[in-house]
C-alpha cells in the first residue's frame, strides 16, 4: 500500500518538475484537463465494469445506498463548514470540494486492491458511480458558485460524457452484463489508463507556480486536511455501522472516502478559470499526509 501511494505521489512530483521546466502549464494544462474529463475519465469509468468477474450481486445495492447516504452527509459538511474554516469567500468552494471528494478513481482503486484484494476494485467502482455523479453536479456548484452569472450550475453537466459513462456503468452493474467483448473493453481500458498519470501530472504542474512556503499550506489547509483524511471518514464509518450496513461494505466505503482530495478539484478550477491556489495546496498536503493517515485508519478501524 505504501509503495502504491509513493508511486502515485511520485507522478505529482514529476508534474511539478515538468511545470517548472516549461513542459507543462498554461493552455496545455487546460487542454489536457479537458481531455481527462471528457474522454479518458469516461473510459476509466466504463472499463471498471468490464474487467474481471462481476461482483456478488448482494453487495451492489448496499454499496450504492451507502455511497448515496455518505455523500448526502458529506454535502452538509461541504456546504456548511467552509465558512468557519476561512475568511476568504473565494476559498469556500474549493474547501467544500476538498471536504466532499476524495481521490477515488485515481488512488482509491489501487489502495482498495492492496488491502481487500483485486476483486474488491469493482466494489470501489460501484461506489465511484455515486461519487462521479456528485463531482460533476455538487462539485461543479461548489467550484463555480451556484449563482454566479454565466458560471452557475448548468443542467447539461448531467448529460456530460462522464455522467453518461456513469449511467451506463450503473446499468452494466445492475443487469450483471458480463459478456462485453474484448474489442470494446480493451481499448476502453487502455484509454482509461491515461487518466491516472495525466491527472496527477496536472496537479503537479498546477503546484509548480506556487512557492514552497505557499504549497505547504496554512492553518486552514491543515484543518481541512484533518477533516478530509480522518474526522469525516471516521464519523461516516460509525454512522454507517449504526445504520446496520455490513462491516465489509462499511470498510470499503470508509477507505474510499479517506483518500486525499480528488484531482478533479484542480481540473475543474482550470476548466472554469478559477484560482487553483487553495485546491492545489490542500491536494498536495492531503496527498502527502495520506501516506500516514490511510495506514493508520486501516489499523484502527479494520485491524480486527
Amino acid at each position: 500500500m505504501i509503495v502504491v501511494m509513493t508511486s502515485l505521489f511520485a507522478l505529482v512530483v514529476v508534474g511539478y518538475i515538468a511545470g517548472k521546466l516549461g513542459y507543462l502549464g498554461g493552455d496545455f494544462d487546460r487542454q489536457l484537463s479537458r481531455l481527462v474529463i471528457n474522454i479518458t475519465c469516461p473510459a476509466l469509468i466504463l472499463s471498471s465494469s468490464m474487467t474481471g468477474d462481476l461482483p456478488d450481486r448482494r453487495f451492489i445495492l448496499p454499496l450504492l445506498l451507502i455511497s448515496t447516504l455518505t455523500y448526502l452527509l458529506l454535502s452538509v459538511a461541504g456546504f456548511l463548514l467552509p465558512r468557519y474554516l476561512t475568511k476568504e469567500k473565494s476559498d469556500e468552494g474549493p474547501i467544500g470540494f476538498a471536504l466532499l471528494f476524495g481521490n477515488v478513481g485515481f488512488m482509491g482503486y489501487p489502495v482498495v486492491a492492496s488491502i481487500f484484494g483485486h476483486e474488491a476494485v469493482f466494489y470501489a467502482a460501484v461506489l465511484n458511480v455515486v461519487n462521479t455523479f456528485a463531482v460533476f453536479t455538487i462539485g461543479t456548484i461548489l467550484i463555480t458558485g451556484a449563482n454566479v452569472g454565466k458560471e452557475r450550475f448548468e443542467k447539461k453537466v448531467l448529460y456530460s460524457t462522464p455522467m453518461l459513462a456513469a449511467y451506463l456503468t450503473m446499468a452494466i452493474v445492475a443487469f450483471q452484463i458480463d459478456n462485453i467483448p474484448q474489442a470494446v473493453s480493451q481499448p476502453l481500458t487502455m484509454l482509461g489508463n491515461i487518466t491516472v498519470p495525466a491527472a496527477l501530472l496536472i496537479i503537479g504542474s498546477s503546484m509548480s507556480h506556487l512557492s514552497l512556503r505557499t504549497m505547504m499550506g496554512n492553518a486552514t489547509v491543515y484543518v481541512t486536511s484533518m477533516l478530509r483524511l480522518i474526522i469525516l471518514p471516521v464519523g461516516v464509518h460509525f454512522a454507517m455501522m449504526a445504520l446496520g450496513f455490513s462491516s465489509f461494505v462499511v470498510n470499503i466505503n470508509t477507505l474510499v472516502i479517506a483518500m486525499p482530495v480528488a484531482t478533479y478539484g484542480t481540473i475543474l478550477c482550470l476548466k472554469y478559470e478559477k484560482d487553483t491556489t487553495m485546491i492545489t495546496e490542500v491536494t498536495f498536503v492531503t496527498t502527502l499526509l495520506s501516506m500516514l493517515t490511510i495506514p493508520m485508519l486501516v489499523t484502527l478501524l479494520f485491524g480486527n
